[in-house]
């Protein structure tokens, strides 16, 4: 069954004293003009996931699922909760769980980025690592979940997740009205990242079920792929950790898209598209030397396809690219602030 609208405004006003209202920016034609870039033919606003207090939009989905099953079932936060993550997810659910007072246990791969890491730990998380392979954390979260009586909190693929993550779809309508005193419609498009179909899915079923003209794609590594080839070939495809692994967006390495996920994706996204890793450093630089904003690659990839794939993207007046996440390695911060945007 679908996520629909009531479930979208019950998950903001779950959220709302936990997650933020993140800001919506514009990026104008100087900054562009600074990093030696042409200024795109559309107005470009900038959707700040990265201002949450874990640093991604990941919060939104965890603290919703999490509070609903404690809403049901108070007793679920003395067993504590478990998920299976590269990062962002993991901050989310380790967040959400101190809020409750309850335990929380993160599954991470071995190669997850030390910044993401520690962070999680920093929220009093207990952390398990296993496999590069998305499915080896799976395995081992429901390994332990059966064990030890704690709930799953997946990274993506749940209605209360899907609902979660939409409230950033819901503030992006309201927001750029607010902004340009327009109705969104039709000359709008939203980029989303996608790696599993959590943000992608809820922001675009939110935004459609409230602006129902207004355009949205999903935007992913070419070397994490799975998504574009699902949504073109409208069957849910895999791709093995050995490819999905190789791009920098450690956020997007999911090997393919949550099943309800697809459905929502089907349903209501009008297209993705992949971006090189070049593209990826690109937009990642323009941010940190040009703006204000902190990303991490993953969050970057949008700005990527709004950058470098305009062509491939339908014709739009206004153009909103969510930012999903800025946790960042500090040293790569450091390598491409010293780097020209177009290195």
């Amino acid at each position: 069954m679908l996520v629909g609208l009531q479930d979208f405004l019950d998950a903001r006003t779950r959220i709302a004293d936990v997650a933020v209202r993140t800001g919506l920016h514009r990026i104008n034609a100087g900054m562009f003009a600074a990093a030696g870039l042409t200024a795109p033919k559309f107005e470009l606003f900038v959707k700040a996931e990265s201002e949450q207090p874990i640093g991604s939009f990941k919060l939104r989905g965890a603290y919703n699922m999490i509070a609903s099953i404690v809403e049901h079932d108070p007793s679920a936060a003395g067993r504590g909760f478990i998920t299976y993550s590269s990062g962002n997810h993991a901050q989310g659910v380790a967040y959400a769980a101190r809020v409750m007072g309850a335990k929380a246990v993160i599954v991470m791969p071995g190669n997850a980025p030390i910044v993401k890491r520690e962070a999680t730990a920093a929220l009093g998380a207990e952390i398990v690592l296993v496999g590069n392979a998305s499915s080896d954390r799976k395995k081992k979260a429901e390994e332990l979940a059966e064990e030890f009586g704690y709930a799953i909190i997946p990274p993506y693929d749940d209605p209360r997740i899907i609902a979660g993550q939409g409230t950033c779809g819901l503030e992006i309508v309201e927001q750029l009205e607010e902004a340009t005193g327009k109705p969104v419609g039709e000359e709008v498009l939203i980029l989303s990242p996608v790696s599993g179909g959590g943000l992608l899915s809820g922001t675009a079923t939110a935004a459609k079920l409230t602006a129902p003209g207004v355009k949205v794609w999903g935007a992913e590594p070419e070397l994490a792929a799975d998504a574009k080839e699902s949504f073109e070939t409208k069957t849910l495809v895999e791709w093995p950790a050995e490819k999905t692994t190789r791009t920098i967006g450690d956020g997007l390495r999911t090997q393919s898209l949550g099943r309800l996920n697809f459905e929502h994706v089907l349903k209501y996204v009008d297209g993705i598209v992949a971006v090189s890793e070049e593209e990826i450093f690109a937009a990642t630089r323009f941010y940190l030397q040009s703006t204000k904003l902190v990303p991490e690659p993953s969050g970057a990839v949008t700005l990527a396809a709004a950058l470098f794939h305009a062509a491939e993207l339908p014709k739009a007046e206004r153009v909103v690219v969510i930012l999903s996440g800025g946790n960042i390695e500090q040293e790569l911060k450091d390598q491409l602030m010293a780097e020209s945007v177009l290195a």
